[in-house]
């Protein structure tokens, strides 16, 4: 809201002569306070506060509509941001971060310089926060919500974590509430307490994330998203614009990306390249290849055409600051033989082609034929996006072939039709379809079908297939749904396919 209203600069120019700002939302029926920014703290005024309360203590009060979906929006933003000091980045809940800066904060002048900046720069951006780094999550949460450490040595967790309140050990509010009555209201009173009473009337996650907070416990953090198998990166001395200057900087952090994939043996399927813009926006391009790759030239060919894809959408504002070549799923890659002209291997071009499609219209833009496990025509085979080259040219073609009395042309939905036939497992003799009368002189079948049981129920019907040729010579395959006086008792017709 700051942001929008006063600008990205306002905690720098000072916070306008403007009244409290809440956030108020509907809970159990009545509005109440959800969030509020630090004048209206220091009125006074609390979150879960009724609206009406709050403002009858402030009558000048900014109150403002919760929006959650914004919230998550901005948040996801600042987990986006964040990428640039680690991959790990993980979600806390609605109005925090995690990051895992393990093997991370020597690229930024130590645990105390990578505070101090991830502060600095946000602080820039017009967004308030609080940052601490310990050796545990707990730990960390607590003293960044209650407390005024930014860095907390291992043997320091107990000294920080006594004077602090014991809804600083994330426990439910009933949890804290119930500790406060019997006064335990800080979490030094718990340091020393038995344990077995405290588990025994309080529950064994009070002591779960005590043992957290002061490291004792292991609680692994969940990213956000993948961790890239290889990456590169290059942070700028000034920024960039000019989209040939991106893409020729995508070359070389292809280059630098390919000498790590040769050394594992690896190839590259899915690449993303991140774009960080100066005033924190952060841009995630994502090119697919149709076999493994690591050649420097065709995967910044892909980023080409994917960034002329998103032109329209690429706004590079002030400039990009930073940018990271990114390989988010990788393969096998056996080495192949060059000819004598020391030209790589371009022997697929139906991949090259693939490649070049996709980066410009989507991955789901081509599709390929393929078989499914199912013995029902509509189902035994589709459509599926052509992503793999490798997987086509080389799929064995054992027990997967066509069966000779099914017609080319079968259509998605089979069309009811209007029969005549003899019961109770006759073919037909005449059917009217699509308006139009056909007089049936030679028919094959039936070939019995039985139903899926497992997707459709036990009580779908039976299917009897016939293929018919009429007068003219024309030739359908059409079935009967239903077994006459064991399944229905009138059975109904429908058209699945023609022949050529």
């Amino acid at each position: 809201m700051a942001r929008s209203r006063w600008g990205a600069s306002w905690l720098s120019r000072g916070r306008p002569d403007h009244p409290p700002v809440v956030f108020a939302a509907k809970i159990d029926n009545a509005m109440r306070l959800v969030a509020l920014d630090a004048l209206a703290e220091r009125i006074g005024l609390k979150r879960g506060q009724g609206a009406a309360e709050a403002r009858a203590m402030c009558p000048s009060l900014d109150m403002i509509a919760a929006d959650p979906a914004a919230d998550q929006a901005f948040l996801e933003a600042l987990a986006d941001w964040c990428d640039r000091y680690t991959p790990l980045v993980a979600l806390d809940g609605k109005d925090g971060l995690f990051l895992d800066i393990t093997g991370c904060a020597h690229l930024h002048g130590g645990e105390k310089g990578l505070v101090s900046d991830v502060l600095s720069r946000l602080f820039a951006l017009g967004v308030e926060a609080r940052a601490t780094v310990s050796s545990s999550a707990g730990l960390s949460w607590a003293a960044a919500r209650y407390g005024h450490a930014h860095v907390i040595a291992p043997e320091e967790a107990d000294r920080v974590l006594a004077p602090l309140p014991v809804a600083a050990l994330r426990l439910p509010e009933e949890a804290a509430a119930a500790l406060e009555r019997v006064g335990l209201k800080e979490i030094g009173d718990l340091l020393e307490a038995p344990r077995a009473p405290l588990a025994r009337r309080f529950g064994s996650l009070l002591l779960l994330r005590l043992d957290q907070a002061r490291g004792q416990a292991d609680e692994p953090l969940s990213p956000r998203l993948p961790v890239p198998s290889f990456s590169a990166e290059r942070r700028l001395a000034e920024p960039l614009i000019d989209e040939e200057h991106i893409l020729e900087l995508t070359r070389h952090l292809a280059k630098d990306v390919r000498s790590s994939l040769e050394r594992q043996g690896e190839g590259g399927r899915l690449f993303e390249l991140l774009l960080f813009r100066v005033d924190g926006r952060v841009f995630r391009v994502k090119a697919h290849a149709a076999v493994a790759l690591n050649d420097a030239e065709r995967i910044a060919a892909l980023f080409r055409e994917r960034l002329q894809a998103v032109h329209d959408d690429l706004d590079a504002g002030y400039g990009f600051e930073i940018l990271r070549l990114a390989v988010l799923r990788s393969e096998r890659l056996d080495p192949a033989q060059q000819d004598f002209s020391g030209v790589p291997d371009e022997s697929q071009p139906l991949a090259a082609f693939v490649d070049k499609v996709s980066a410009r219209f989507g991955p789901d833009c081509l599709m390929q034929a393929a078989f499914a496990e199912s013995h029902l025509p509509e189902r035994a085979g589709g459509f599926v996006p052509l992503r793999n080259i490798a997987a086509v040219m080389d799929a064995p073609a054992e027990g997967k072939t066509f069966p000779e009395n099914r017609p080319l042309r079968i259509f998605a939905h089979p069309e009811p039709v209007e029969a005549t036939a003899e019961v109770p497992e006759g073919a037909p003799r005449s059917f009217n379809w699509r308006k139009t009368r056909y007089r049936v002189t030679r028919a094959e079948g039936p070939d019995r079908i039985a139903a899926e049981w497992w997707v459709d129920g036990e009580d779908h019907p039976t299917r009897d297939y016939f293929r018919v040729e009429d007068q003219e010579g024309r030739r359908f395959w059409l079935f009967r749904e239903g077994l006459y006086e064991r399944e229905v008792t009138s059975a109904r017709w429908f058209m699945h396919g023609v022949f050529a």
